[in-house]
């Protein structure tokens, strides 16, 4: 039988040492209930339920977290809206603060020592399970970056609602105002996963044996913003990448192929499979694929829906993506060719 608050108090009278660890064991798999990557709005529902309150981070919990942000030409800003409407007991997770602040390139990874402190400062413990989420308008954006970064420093339990639209459509609880500060919690050091990141360095082999037999690049720009016909959201010149090979273009922004234009969830893995086939990409394992977009943030709705797809392949993001290539590239070089906008 299930060990449930109720009769945790009646049994802890008696035996309390050992019901004590029994209930911890109970919460701990509660929390880990959540069975696949991407989650239902009614499946986060129910974990919630299961989960021990966030003022007991003792116990192993299931946090949701807002991972909303907008690109430089919005004027809405994540933190701003979260407070207008989020999922109750949901925590902030900012993009353009949890982030390498030496680098000169817009959200590179932090370092183990940032995200260390901003987990401990949201109130996220090692052993909670996060649920990382979009906004209602966006549904698919940058949440996916987010849970990325979890998962590049190697959090055991990462999950992406598939989404907060319909959260909010479906009826299930949410809140808004200002947010109390949660009760800060010891989240440790770890050092990231590499092995997930593609660097410059890996991006400019590539690029100069004019690709490369097994690898695919896969750039989440439109198609304008690729062949530079269409601005940059940022400030300053726009130019074309080329000499990667083959590289296929998957638009994962505000209205994307990969994402319903209706419910803005992730399309289901037949519908995702079907498009990348037609988009040439290789379901095998034996090809690796290279995500890139402008700031290496919708580059991960990619890494989504290759996941949820069933396409296998070793999968890295380029973290500096496009707003480092252009930078870094010399048009000297026959990497990259620019022309302003």
């Amino acid at each position: 039988m299930a060990l449930t608050r109720a009769s945790f108090g009646l049994i802890h009278a008696l035996n309390p040492k050992r019901t004590t660890l029994n209930f911890k064991l109970s919460m701990a798999t509660s929390t880990r209930a959540l069975a696949s990557y991407i989650v239902e709005p009614a499946e986060l529902a129910k974990a919630l339920e299961a989960s021990p309150p966030l003022a007991s981070p003792d116990t192993p919990r299931v946090i949701p977290i807002s991972a909303e942000w907008y690109l430089p030409n919005d004027s809405r800003k994540g933190i701003e809206e979260f407070g207008k409407l989020r999922i109750s007991t949901a925590r902030f997770f900012d993009l353009d603060a949890i982030k390498d602040h030496d680098s000169p390139y817009p959200h590179m990874l932090p370092t183990g020592e940032t995200f260390s402190r901003a987990m401990s400062e949201l109130g996220v413990a090692r052993e909670d399970t996060v649920v990382l989420y979009d906004s209602p308008q966006l549904g698919i954006f940058s949440a996916p970056r987010a849970a990325w970064t979890f998962r590049v420093f190697g959090h055991p339990r990462v999950h992406l609602l598939n989404n907060f639209k319909v959260w909010v459509e479906q009826g299930f609880p949410v809140e808004k105002g200002p947010v109390g500060q949660a009760a800060r919690t010891q989240y440790p050091v770890t050092e990231p996963d590499l092995s997930l990141v593609s660097s410059f360095e890996k991006m400019r082999e590539i690029a100069e044996e004019g690709g490369r037999e097994g690898v695919q690049i896969l750039d989440a720009r439109p198609q304008g913003r690729f062949l530079g016909s269409d601005p940059e959201p940022r400030p300053g010149g726009f130019s074309l990448a080329v000499n990667y090979g083959d590289t296929l273009l998957l638009h994962s922004g505000y209205d994307c192929e990969l994402v319903d234009p209706v419910t803005k969830k992730l399309r289901s893995g037949e519908e995702l499979g079907r498009i990348l086939l037609s988009k040439g990409v290789d379901p095998s394992g034996e090809v690796e694929k290279r995500l890139m977009c402008g700031t290496g943030v919708t580059a991960a709705v990619i890494d989504s829906a290759l996941q949820l797809a069933g396409f296998g392949g070793k999968r890295e993001i380029y973290d500096g993506s496009w707003t480092e290539w252009a930078l870094r590239v010399d048009e000297k070089s026959g990497l990259i060719s620019k022309k302003q906008i």
